[in-house]
Order: structure tokens, then sequence, then C-alpha cells
């Protein structure tokens, strides 16, 4: 029992030691903790707010987009499949620094591949305005109907709203191509006419040798729109060359547009007879309705062995009468433009008494002069020139 009392103790004893010697220990600790040099000092403090990149500048971006050409200019924004639409974009920089700019095309109902960019870098300085072009090529497979896109810009703590634009593609009523190359015997015949617009147009070309390309268009719109054409008829020939004695191109092409029908009154003929044609690009063309109202022109550029005749003239009854004709034998190199308009506005055929209210000439009064010497023979002539009036 004596002996448990003493273990008990001694116990007692170590346990008391250990305990104020981890009192001792953690006391030191915190003794070592307050000695430390960072004792008394404060933590960095972090800003209320992070300064924005777009400090200082608050301007802005707009974008205008119009199409090329007269502001007059009726339906300016018709085209038809294969045509160029050429449009301008000018991006304006409303703010205090320079800017560089991405402009961009949102493509909409049309693919992308109808744009001549989709995007474009452009450097504007402050309060400045710079101008790009956009031309939109509608391919030859392009749907009639209206087509939607726009045009945006942004930069650097800058945006502009989309500036929408519009066309529309006029469909075909008659299209044909016939494209030719190598070597042998070819003949082709056209004929083509329209009452609704007065158009005749007649082709016929024969060769035999050997030839690169030869190219026979004709594309036809009635009622036309904007400068789309209603007869265009494009022609060309690359490396014409006669491989045998006898071999030649042989071609013979009218274009009229007949007065009556509301042409111009306009004819060509062509004639050739050539062994040897390095190149032939011609184009024909009239308009009677759109911007070009009462236009037809022919353009050639010829370069030639052989026979080529040109006859063109001009017939308006009453008002005018032109006539030009050329023939070459030999060889020649040609560039020729014709061009014929009517912009004469057509007047009503009068008849004497019509024609002097239409001029705004006021008919002479009858006036008689009184034969009498009696008062009452005068007064019967005053009174009958009174009546007169």
């Amino acid at each position: 029992m004596k002996r448990q009392m003493i273990c008990i103790m001694i116990i007692f004893i170590l346990t008391a030691a250990l305990v104020e010697a981890t009192v001792e220990d953690s006391g030191m600790a915190s003794g070592d903790v307050s000695g430390s040099p960072w004792t008394g000092s404060t933590s960095p403090s972090l800003p209320t707010f992070l300064p924005s990149p777009c400090s200082g500048d608050d301007g802005s971006l707009t974008v205008a987009i119009s199409l090329t050409g007269p502001e007059s200019e009726p339906d300016k924004f018709y085209t038809t499949p294969g045509k160029p639409l050429d449009f301008m974009v000018t991006v304006s920089n409303v703010g205090g620094t320079e800017v560089e700019a991405q402009v961009g095309v949102k493509p909409e109902g049309c693919p992308f591949d109808w744009f001549s960019w989709t995007t474009t870098p452009l450097t504007i300085p402050a309060g400045v305005s710079r101008s790009v072009a956009l031309q939109v090529l509608p391919d030859t497979n392009a749907v009639a109907g209206e087509y939607k896109f726009a045009v945006e810009a942004s930069a650097k703590c800058r945006s502009s709203k989309p500036r929408p634009a519009k066309f529309k593609v006029q469909a075909f009523d008659y299209a044909s191509e016939t494209t030719v190359a190598g070597t042998g015997q070819f003949q082709i015949n056209k004929d083509l006419r329209s009452m609704n617009s007065g158009i005749k147009s007649t082709k016929n070309v024969l060769f035999s040798g050997s030839v690169d390309a030869l190219v026979k268009n004709e594309y036809l719109v009635d009622k036309a729109l904007g400068k789309n054409a209603n007869f265009q008829e494009q022609d060309a020939v690359d490396n014409y060359n006669a491989v045998s004695l006898g071999d030649a191109l042989v071609g013979t092409e009218s274009f009229k547009s007949s007065a009556i029908f509301g042409g111009v009154g306009a004819k060509v003929r062509e004639s050739y007879d050539v062994q040897q044609m390095e190149f032939k690009n011609q184009d024909f063309t009239l308009h009677q309705t759109g911007s070009l109202k009462k236009t037809a022109e022919f353009k050639t550029a010829d370069n030639f062995t052989g026979y080529y005749l040109i006859d063109a003239k001009q017939v308006i009854p009453g008002q005018k009468n032109l006539k030009e004709f050329e023939e070459y034998f030999g060889s020649f190199e040609i560039n020729r433009r014709i061009l014929f308009r009517d912009a004469a506005k057509s007047k009503t055929p009068c008849l004497e008494g019509d024609c002097l209210k239409a001029s705004g000439i006021k008919e002479p009064t009858p006036s008689f002069t009184s034969p009498c010497l009696s008062g009452s023979c005068n007064d019967f002539v005053d009174r009958l020139n009174s009546f007169g009036k």
C-alpha cells in the first residue's frame, strides 16, 4: 500500500513538470513571434477599383454605305447575275485619338464569295473619315430577288452599329452562251426577235481551222431597271488561224433597235472574212429602260488579217439621221466604239390651231375695218369685232 502511494506521487510530480514545460515552451514561442521584425507592420491595401484600358477614350465609330453613281440615278441598286455593283463604305472616327479599325461585312442572305472583301483594316485619325470600295458580284446562278447585307466597324474601345444595305437581282428572260475550242469546222446561227422591246439580232458564223476559244453570248432582260440592259450580246475570239488552204473565219452579225417599238432607231451590221484573228472582243448593248434609257452601244477591239466591215446608222424620222461605214482589207488592229442615244422627248403631232395653243402663241383675233359711212353700219361692224374677241 505504501509502495502504491509512492508510485502515484511520482506520476503526479512528472505530470506537473510536463505541464509546466509545455506552458514555458508556448510562452517562448509567443515571445519569438512578438519579437519578429514584422511586428506592428500593416499589410498593403488593394485599390477599390481597377483602371479601365479605355480610360480617357470616349469616342465612337459610325459607318455609312452607298452605291457609287449620281444620287439622282433611279433604280441603281438593280443588277443581273454575273454583273457587279460598286458600293462605297465610309467609317468616321468620332473621338479624340487615332484608331486601328477593322471593317467587316455581315452577309446575311448573300454568299461570302459575292463580296470583294469581308474584313479590311482602316487607320482612322481622330475626327476623320476614311472610305473603302466594296464590290458585290452575284454569281451567274444567283436567284432573282432582293438581297440584304450589313457593314460594321470595330476598334479598341470602339464599335459601330451595323449599317444595312440592299440590292435586287433581275433574272434573264433569255440567256445563251456558246464556247468552242479546237481544230476543224464549226457553224452557229442565232436569230432573236422581241416585239416587246423592238429588238432584232441575227448571227451567222462559220469557221474551219484552229481556234483557242470562240465565245458567243446573248442576254435579254425585258423591262430592265437600273443599269441593266434590255439586250446585251458579248462576243470573243482568241487566236484563230487558218490551217489549210481555203480555211477562214466568216461571219455576219447584225443588231437593230426599232424606233417604232420604243427603241433608239439604231442598226449595226458587222461582216468579216479573215484567215487569222489574234483577238476579237466586242459588245452590243441596248438600254430602253432604267438609268441608261434610250441608249445603244457597239464596242469592238480586233487584231486580224483579212476582210472586216462595220456599217452603222441611226434613223429617227423627223429628228435624226446618222450613218457610219468602215471597210478593211489587210492586217489591222482596231478599237471602235459607237454610241447612239435618243434623249429627245417625243411630241404629239398637232394641227395648225393646236400647235399655236401648244406653243403659247395667241391666235390673231380677226378684225374688220369698217367700210361704212353711216352710224348704223359702223355700229354693226363694232359689234362684229366685239364678237370676234
